[in-house]
C-alpha cells in the first residue's frame, strides 16, 4: 500500500493513503547548501533554491542572525541524537495543514485543506484575501464547519469535490459518503442510500443537471462483491443511471465538449492502474452500458498503463497519458505514437493511487501545460498540441524562470499565461503559487500550509544520490545532520533510512518537518527510492514484479551500507522506518538481513498471507504482481517465506510498531501478531494502537505521539542519554 497525493508535512504520519506515501509538494526559500563533505555520486547538486517570495520557513531576523554569529564560537558538543531542536512534534502540527486539489473557475481559486487540529478533516477553501473572515492563508471555508470532504472509493479516495455552473459545488461527505450540493449558502444532500454508495472523480455537465462519476457499491461489503461503475447522477433528484459497468475498476470519467461521449479508464484484477488499463469511450446516445461494447481507444495489448484522459475544448480531441514508450508520455487519440516523446514520466509522482489525478492541463489558447521531475527538480512543459502530428513550440520552464523548485497540480488561471500550482523546496512547507509564464517573475505565494518558522541553521538540505545495488543502481535523498548550535565528537551519526509506501510510489524533496525533526537532533536520513519506485520509467517501476520483499530490501540495505562506507553513518546505529508497504520493507529488512539495529513499522504489513486474504477490493490482488498468485500450496509457501511474521527466529533487533485501530487496508491484527511473536522471543519491542485512526495518522495528537515515541525508542535502544524532550515509552524486553 502507499503513503506520497500532493502534500504532506509529516512524512508517512500526516495524511494516510495506504501503501502510497503521501506525495508531498513543497515551497521555496533561501537556504545555503550544506554538503557535509558528502562523497559518492550526487546527481545534480544539493537541492537548495533561491527565494520565490517570502514567507519562507527558514527565516532569521537581523537580531537572530547577530545572536547566531555570536554563538558560533560557543558551539556545544553533544552526542548525535541528543541535540536540542526547535522542531518539536507539537510545533509541527500546531500551525500546519495539508494543501492540494487546486481548482480555478469563474474567476475563483479553490483548494482543499487537511487539518490535523480538526481531527484531520478535509475542507474546501476559496481564495479571498479581502474577506474579513479570511484565514491566515487568505482563504475562507466553503464546506460547512462539521463536514469532511473525503471519499472512500478505493479507500484512498481522491476526486471528492466537483464544480458545477453558477458557483455550485458538489462533494462527498466522509461521514455517510453521500453526495452533497453547496449552492447559495445552502447544503443539500443529493444522493440517498446511507453509506451503501461511494462517489468520486466526478464531472458536472455545463447545464448543471448531471454528474458523471465513479460509483462504488457496497451493498455487499465483501471485497470480491463490491461493484465499481461509471454512473450519471441526476443532481436534482439524486437518481442514478449506469453508464459503464462489467469491469472491476473505473476511473477518470470525462465528458466530451459536445456532451455526447464519456471517456473513462478501466481495468480488471489482478492488474493495478500502473500495470495495465484500457481507455474506452461510450456514446451517450445509445452505446450500452457494458464496457466490452464501448470503443477501445488505448490499452489493447493488455500490458500498458493508460491514465488521465482529457478532452481539448479547442479541438474536441481526446488526450491521455500512456507508458507505451517505457515512460508516461502524452498521446492524442487517433494519432500514432506519442505526440510529446521524452524519457521522463508525466502524470505526477505516483499516478493511479488516488482518483482525480491530472498531470497536465489545457491553457485557454489550447496549449498543453504539464509538469515532470528531473534530478530532484520540477519542470513545467508547455507545448502546442493542436495539430495532427507531434507537439510543436515546446518550451520548458524551471526555477530559473521564477517557479518554485518542486511543484505539481498545474491549474490554468484563465488570465493568459497565468497558472496556479502547489510547490516549494526542501526548506519550506507546501504553498499555493500564482505564476505568469509571460512575465516570468518569481511565483507569488498565495497560501502557505504552515505558520512554522524555524531558523535556517537547523534545516538540512537533501542531496540526490545514486548508489550500487543488486539490479544496478538505486536512488535516494541524503539529509545530513544539521543544527549549527551543536557538534559531535562521535565518529559518525546514527542513520534513519526511510522506506516509502506504495510500494509503487516514490519519495521527494518537498519540505518535510518530520524529516527535519530527526536531522536537527543529530540523525542522518536516507530517503530511498528503491527499485519499483515511480518517476524513473516503466522498467525501474517494474523491478518489483514478483520481487517485493527482495529488491526493495536489497536497495534500502545497499543505501545504508553505502553511506557507512563513506563515513556518513554509524554502522552500529542504523535504523529504518516506513509506513504501510514501507513498513513491510522495514520489517523484511530486519527479519531477512543483518544490516539494521532497530526499526519502526507504521501500519506495516507483517503477514503477506493475511494481507492477501483480508484487505479492501482495490489492493486485494495487488500481491499477484508483487509476489505472485495465491492459489496453490507452492504459492502459499512463497508468501509465507516472504512474510516477516514467519521469520521471527531470524530477528534479533528491537522493533516499534505503530498502528491505527480502524485500519481497513492493513488490519490491526498484523501489528498485534508481530508484537506477540517479538514478546515471546524476548526481543525489545513496543506496540502503540491509536484509536479512531485508519491507514495513516490524521489527528494531531497521534501524529505528535508517533514521532515522539519513535525518538524515545531509538534513544533507549542506542543508549543515547539526556535527549531533550524525550517522552516515556515502555519498551518490553529491553
Amino acid at each position: 500500500p502507499p503513503s506520497n497525493p500532493p502534500t504532506t508535512l509529516i512524512s508517512h504520519l500526516s495524511f494516510g493513503s495506504g501503501m502510497l506515501r503521501q506525495l508531498a509538494l513543497l515551497s521555496s526559500s533561501l537556504l545555503t547548501s550544506h554538503t557535509s563533505g558528502f562523497v559518492g555520486r550526487t546527481v545534480g547538486r544539493a537541492l537548495a533554491s533561491p527565494p520565490s517570495n517570502p514567507p519562507a520557513l527558514a527565516t532569521m531576523s537581523s537580531a537572530s542572525a547577530t545572536s547566531a554569529s555570536a554563538a558560533a564560537a560557543a558551539v556545544e558538543d553533544r552526542p548525535y541524537g541528543a541535540w536540542e531542536s526547535p522542531i518539536t512534534s507539537k510545533a509541527i502540527t500546531a500551525g500546519s495543514v495539508r494543501l492540494g486539489g487546486l481548482h480555478y473557475s469563474d474567476g475563483e481559486l479553490y483548494w482543499l485543506e487537511g487539518r490535523p487540529q480538526e481531527k484531520g478533516r478535509n475542507v474546501l477553501c476559496r481564495y479571498a484575501p479581502d474577506d474579513a473572515g479570511r484565514s491566515e492563508r487568505d482563504g475562507v471555508d466553503v464546506t460547512p464547519a462539521d463536514s469532511n470532504a473525503r471519499t472512500r472509493v478505493h479507500e484512498y479516495g481522491g476526486g471528492a469535490v466537483a464544480f458545477g455552473p453558477a458557483g455550485r459545488v458538489y462533494y462527498s461527505e466522509f461521514a455517510d459518503q453521500r453526495l452533497r450540493e453547496l449552492a447559495g449558502g445552502s447544503d443539500r444532500t443529493v444522493t440517498e442510500g446511507g453509506d451503501r454508495y461511494r462517489f468520486a472523480d466526478g464531472v458536472v455537465t455545463p447545464d448543471g443537471k448531471t454528474m458523471y462519476c465513479v460509483r462504488e457499491d457496497h451493498a455487499d461489503p465483501h471485497p470480491s462483491r463490491v461493484v465499481n461503475e461509471v454512473v450519471a447522477v441526476d443532481l436534482d433528484s439524486g437518481d442514478m443511471e449506469v453508464v459503464a459497468t462489467g469491469n472491476d475498476f473505473y476511473a477518470a470519467p470525462r465528458l466530451s465538449p459536445d456532451g455526447r461521449r464519456v471517456a473513462y479508464v478501466t481495468w480488471n484484477h489482478p492488474s493495478m492502474p500502473w500495470d495495465a488499463t484500457e481507455l474506452r469511450v461510450v456514446d451517450l446516445g445509445g452505446g450500452g452500458t457494458e464496457s466490452g461494447g464501448h470503443e477501445l481507444v488505448a490499452g489493447e495489448d493488455g500490458d500498458t498503463s493508460v491514465i488521465q484522459p482529457a478532452w481539448s475544448t479547442k479541438t474536441g480531441d481526446l488526450y491521455y497519458i500512456s507508458d507505451e514508450t517505457g515512460y508516461y508520455n502524452l498521446y492524442r487519440a487517433g494519432t500514432e505514437g506519442t505526440i510529446l516523446p521524452m524519457e521522463h514520466d508525466l502524470g505526477g509522482s505516483a499516478p493511479g493511487w488516488a482518483l482525480g489525478q491530472q498531470g497536465y492541463a489545457f491553457l485557454d489558447d489550447g496549449r498543453v501545460a504539464a509538469s515532470y521531475s528531473k534530478d530532484g527538480r520540477s519542470v513545467l512543459l508547455v507545448a502546442d498540441v493542436g495539430g495532427d502530428g507531434k507537439a510543436v513550440d515546446v518550451v520548458e520552464y524551471g526555477s530559473d524562470d521564477g517557479l518554485p523548485m518542486m511543484f505539481g497540480g498545474v491549474t490554468p488561471g484563465g488570465e493568459g499565461g497565468v497558472v496556479y500550482l502547489t510547490g516549494g523546496s526542501p526548506s519550506t512547507p507546501t504553498s499555493v503559487y500564482r505564476w505568469d509564464m509571460e512575465r516570468r517573475d518569481p511565483a507569488t505565494i498565495l497560501a502557505c500550509s504552515s505558520s512554522l518558522s524555524f531558523p535556517e541553521d537547523v534545516i538540512s538540505t537533501p542531496e540526490l544520490v545514486e548508489f550500487p545495488t543488486t539490479l544496478g543502481t538505486a536512488f535516494g535523498y541524503y539529509y545530513p545532520p544539521k543544527n549549527d548550535r551543536f557538534q559531535s565528537s562521535d565518529r559518525a551519526p546514527p542513520l534513519l533510512v526511510k522506506a516509502h509506501g506504495g510500494p509503487t510510489a516514490c519519495t521527494g524533496t518537498s519540505f518535510n518537518a518530520g524529516l527535519q525533526f530527526w536531522t536537527s537532533r543529530g540523525y542522518a536520513i536516507l530517503d530511498v527510492d528503491y527499485g519499483g519506485s515511480t518517476g524513473y520509467g516503466r522498467d525501474y517501476r517494474r523491478r518489483l514484479r514478483g520481487s517485493w520483499g527482495i529488491v526493495d530490501i536489497d536497495d534500502v540495505c545497499a543505501g545504508a551500507r553505502y553511506l557507512v562506507e563513506k563515513g556518513l553513518a554509524d554502522g552500529d546505529r542504523l535504523c529504518i522506518d516506513g509506513g504501510s508497504a514501507g513498513g513491510y520493507t522495514t520489517l523484511g529488512a530486519l527479519a531477512f538481513k543483518d544490516v539494521f539495529k532497530a526499526g519502526c513499522s507504521l501500519y506495516g504489513v507483517a503477514d503477506l498471507s493475511a494481507l492477501a486474504a483480508d484487505t479492501h477490493k482495490f489492493e486485494s490482488r495487488y500481491l499477484d504482481g508483487l509476489v505472485g498468485p495465491y492459489k496453490t500450496d507452492e504459492d502459499k509457501e512463497l508468501y509465507k517465506k516472504r512474510s516477516p511474521i514467519e521469520s521471527v527466529d531470524t530477528l534479533n533487533c528491537p522493533i516499534l510498531l505503530l498502528q491505527g485501530a480502524e485500519d481497513k487496508i492493513v488490519p490491526p491484527n498484523q501489528a498485534e501478531l508481530m508484537h506477540d511473536a517479538l514478546l515471546k522471543k524476548g526481543i525489545p519491542t513496543a506496540l502503540k494502537m491509536y484509536e479512531n485512526e485508519q491507514h495513516g495518522f490524521r489527528a494531531a495528537t497521534n501524529i505528535e505521539d508517533a514521532l515522539d515515541s519513535e525518538l524515545s525508542f531509538y534513544s533507549q535502544v542506542f543508549g543515547i542519554k539526556n535527549v531533550p524532550g524525550m517522552i516515556e515509552l515502555k519498551v518490553d524486553n529491553l
